[in-house]
């Protein structure tokens, strides 16, 4: 194996941080050989920032078909992929990787827009290009260096839904951990691990399609977080939530014009506790506790409270019935 490396990477209507993102790439100790940036048809004139800044040569013609525009830059050929719609995270990264994979790359590095590879972060990983892994990643932190531990860690599926264990500076002490899940920022597969388990589940839009690809992964291999590979990531720095208070109670709330981020999050995690579940009565009891406790939630603390229940109601059904109509959640909330 030559050890090829394509980076992945999917963005839509964030060219400030695209463009911060790929200057991290281009600039790495250890050079990726290929960018693919798949644009989710973006709406802030991505394109022209990237034809500006030296990455694309020509714009895309926007004619209702996927454009592909190739150029080098620094030795790294770059593929600027053009969707003809948003697709979501999930479909961006199917395309991705599938064009990675097709054109023969032996390593795929996946993250979004916003994740910033520290200089060394790729030569940090090619230190373990030869173990037994199918996949490695990079230890993830916000941009104040804080250590974003839920983005890394181990599933369990024997209570139900999905159980995720965050990692901690125990499993820190070791310079290689084995773990289960990694966040789509700053992991890098190989491409025999892809042609065994396929590409992303496109179908999600977004939420847990990280998820869903490290749990076939870990069917396949193990997944190495190299502990002195840095990333850097923009939204771990961004809190999407606020706090509320009633009747001395206080809790996270989502904003209503935010909500239907909401959707996807509970349909896929409940789709993949029926899909992985080894214990389908605490799966069926703990969506019937949850749904309760959210429904619960918005009579005491939300706006717009027949939308929102209507809303949730929806998401559970649909990941139980693998109900993947991915314009419902903003019908649902603002038509």
């Amino acid at each position: 194996m030559t050890n090829t490396v394509c980076a992945v990477v999917v963005t839509y209507n964030r060219k400030q941080l695209l463009l911060k993102c790929l200057d991290s790439l281009i600039n790495q100790k250890l050079k990726p050989d290929a960018i693919y940036i798949v644009d989710n048809n973006s709406t802030d004139n991505t394109e022209s920032d990237l034809k500006d800044a030296g990455y694309i040569t020509k714009l895309p013609q926007k004619n209702n078909t996927t454009e592909i525009i190739e150029n080098s830059v620094n030795d790294i050929k770059i593929k600027y992929i053009h969707l003809p719609e948003n697709i979501g995270g999930a479909g961006g990264f199917y395309e991705g990787i599938k064009a990675a994979h097709e054109d023969n790359y032996d390593w795929v590095w996946i993250m979004d827009d916003d994740a910033f590879p520290t200089h060394e972060c790729l030569s940090k990983l090619s230190a373990y290009y030869d173990s037994d892994a199918v996949a490695l990643a990079s230890l993830k932190v916000d941009l104040d260096d804080n250590i974003l531990y839920h983005h890394r860690g181990y599933f369990n599926f024997s209570h139900g839904l999905p159980v995720q264990r965050h990692i901690t500076d125990e499993d820190l002490k070791d310079d290689v951990v084995d773990i289960d899940m990694v966040s789509f920022v700053g992991l890098l597969v190989r491409s025999d691990a892809i042609s065994k388990i396929g590409y992303p589940k496109r179908e999600f839009f977004i939420h847990s399609d990280d998820l869903e690809y490290c749990i076939r992964l870990r069917q396949v291999g193990k997944i190495k977080l190299i502990r002195d590979s840095i990333i850097k990531h923009a939204e771990g720095s961004v809190k999407g939530t606020y706090a509320k208070t009633k009747f001395h109670i206080t809790a996270q709330r989502r904003p209503y014009d935010k909500l239907w981020i909401n959707y996807f999050m509970q349909r896929n995690l409940i789709w993949l506790g029926c899909k992985y579940s080894e214990n389908k009565l605490s799966l069926y009891t703990t969506i019937i506790k949850n749904f309760i406790l959210t429904v619960g939630g918005i009579i005491v603390f939300d706006d717009h409270k027949y939308r929102r229940i209507k809303f949730f109601a929806n998401a559970y059904l649909d990941g139980l019935r693998a109900n993947f109509d991915n314009s419902k959640p903003k019908k649902i909330l603002y038509e």
